[in-house]
């Protein structure tokens, strides 16, 4: 199974080398990618847990390992093989880029925080709280896919 920097790393090369993809951007493409996942594949695109923190969704191992660029584009990687997702996961990697990867990491924030995975675990002053998948599958289906 993919992991999600595996995920990251197949938004960064669909931007290119022209890439305006921050930090906060990439969280919230993966996030879309894991609803996603969830909703129309039935299962994780991969499996770390995301939490709900204050600028919305966010996969904390992810985000750690991209946190030295500030709110700066993140560079695309140097060697990326997707052979280890499938066709179907593929696919729907490129819809979510195609569909999400048009908008600023602040719409993207935005339009994070008016769907209720983020709004029912966020909680203001408190310790980051995992936004449970069977949330984000039911939340995907009803709202999103539809």
């Amino acid at each position: 199974m993919p992991d999600s920097t595996d995920v990251a790393n197949y938004f960064l090369t669909l931007e290119g080398e022209a890439g305006e993809i921050s930090n906060l951007k990439l969280q919230k493409l993966v996030y879309y990618a894991q609803g996603f996942s969830l909703a129309l594949l039935g299962g994780p695109l991969f499996e770390e847990r995301i939490e709900a923190w204050m600028h919305g969704p966010v996969v904390p191992d992810l985000y750690r390992r991209f946190s030295q660029h500030g709110s700066n584009p993140i560079p695309v990687p140097a060697v990326f093989e997707p052979t280890c997702f499938s066709r179907d996961q593929t696919r729907l990697i490129k819809e979510v880029f195609e569909v999400y990867g048009q908008y600023s990491a602040w719409k993207l924030r935005q339009l994070t925080h008016e769907e209720d995975p983020w709004r029912d675990n966020y909680q203001e002053g408190a310790f980051s709280r995992e936004i449970p998948r069977d949330e984000m599958q039911r939340y995907f289906r009803n709202h999103l896919v539809n």
